[in-house]
């Protein structure tokens, strides 16, 4: 039940979703979580450059992707070492982007405090 949620950085304000992006991010994911067909999630969107920064300046060419997991358990030690490895690599791959410039960040297990049409993820 891998949920991702990814927010990218345009490289200009002119970019836009190629049609088949979101599902690419997904497929990807996937096949890093070992995740049966239909269980893995994304919801990605598009921030404009305008309205992301760093302190003292973002420099020049640099256009992060923010990637938040939701798992029903999250992996420990190595295993969430190589996994947040894998993971970052994919979505590099899917997006032509530097692996550098990918941020993932796992959110609490949500076993016990996330339900899918009223039922609560055990």
């Amino acid at each position: 039940m891998p949920i991702l949620d990814v927010e990218i950085v345009a490289s200009d304000p002119n970019d836009e979703f190629p049609d088949d992006l979101t599902l690419a991010l997904a497929d990807a994911a996937a096949q890093v979580f070992g995740s049966p067909q239909g269980t893995t999630w994304v919801k990605a969107r598009l921030l404009p450059p305008e309205q992301y920064a760093e302190d003292h300046g973002t420099p020049i060419g640099v256009h992060p992707v923010f990637v938040s997991v939701l798992k029903s358990r999250i992996s420990e030690g190595e295993e969430l070492e190589t996994e947040i490895g894998r993971l970052t690599a994919a979505i590099a791959g899917v997006l032509h982007r530097p692996e550098t410039n990918v941020h993932v960040l796992y959110q609490p297990d949500a076993t016990g405090r996330v339900a899918f049409g009223g039922n609560l993820v055990r």
